[in-house]
């Protein structure tokens, strides 16, 4: 499938990475995972870590068929635990309510498929793991092949999602939501999918990851080549936080030199999180496993 994106946005977003990768490579003494539990704010003393995520956000978290709430994100969150031996609390929000949870302590950091990009004021962020793109679902048989097709349809996304920001007013494609007949919101994907496929919707404005999950195992519907943006997930912690988001980091950085992250991600890498868009091992200034495999393959 061939994917066009804006040229300024993918350099947005290497530089968000770039940024991250001289802050991690300037840093001259790790901090100790007892030295942040103690001081980091909202983190309980007794060691728990309370994560906030929605619950309805697959492949990144998500109720499996047992009820046991997991994910690609989830697992992560459970890794640095163990590094840690800390206690997840896993804290299901609603994510119009995020900001809410996060700054008045009810949980210590949101991962849960993240954007960063234009919140980066708003909270304080560990590195990009994972690249992202928001994207345009709709039925095959639609006659919707592109974003301009899109003119006078009634589109669906989630409410206070980084694909309603790039929609708003002051958003990077206010222009094509000007063209839609209507944008309507919905508290969770989930929600906004079974009204498409009602037809109540022509279209879905998503995360790819998202997108790709929603998709799997269901005939007749399709991500259009035109994508939103580029950009990029993080753990958001709330502002000034940076004693345990630096832990995190430390530990996602073990994570990924000890395989765990690489393995995480091999789990659901046919439910959305393709291993294309994994950026980790770039935010610590490493090169992608790809690139490392096609310079083996060439000397």
């Amino acid at each position: 499938m061939k994917k066009r994106v804006l040229a300024g946005v993918l350099s947005a977003a290497m530089a968000v990475s770039m940024s991250f990768t001289m802050a991690y490579a300037g840093e001259t003494e790790a901090v100790s995972g007892t030295e942040a539990a103690a001081n980091a704010d909202g983190l309980a003393t007794e060691g728990k870590f309370v994560v906030g995520f929605d619950a309805e956000y697959p492949p990144y978290g998500y109720m499996d068929d047992n009820g046991d709430y997991t994910g690609f994100d989830l697992e992560l969150a459970q890794a640095v635990c163990d590094l840690e031996g800390w206690e997840l609390v896993k804290t299901p929000i609603d994510w119009d309510s995020k900001d809410m949870e996060l700054n008045s302590g009810n949980i210590d950091c949101i991962w849960n498929g993240f954007t960063m990009n234009g919140r980066e004021d708003s909270y304080t962020f560990s590195v990009p793991y994972v690249n992202n793109s928001q994207v345009i679902v709709t039925a095959d048989d639609s006659g919707i092949n592109s974003l301009a097709d899109l003119a006078g349809k009634t589109v669906g996304v989630q409410a206070d999602s980084a694909a309603l920001a790039l929609l708003s007013k002051d958003g990077d494609q206010a222009d094509l939501a000007e063209t839609f007949g209507d944008l309507q919101q919905f508290a969770d994907y989930n929600t906004a999918f079974t009204e498409l496929m009602a037809g109540s919707l022509d279209a879905v404005a998503i995360d790819i990851g998202v997108a790709q999950y929603q998709i799997n195992g269901r005939d007749g519907y399709k991500i259009l080549d035109e994508y939103l943006n580029a950009e990029q997930y993080a753990v958001g912690f709330k502002k000034g936080n940076t004693a345990l988001c630096d832990t995190v980091n430390k530990d996602l950085k073990t994570l990924l030199d000890n395989g765990t992250f690489d393995k995480i991600a091999k789990k659901y890498a046919g439910q959305g999180v393709d291993p294309t868009m994994l950026c980790l091992r770039e935010s610590f200034g490493e090169a992608s496993t790809e690139a490392s495999t096609e310079a083996e393959t060439e000397a």
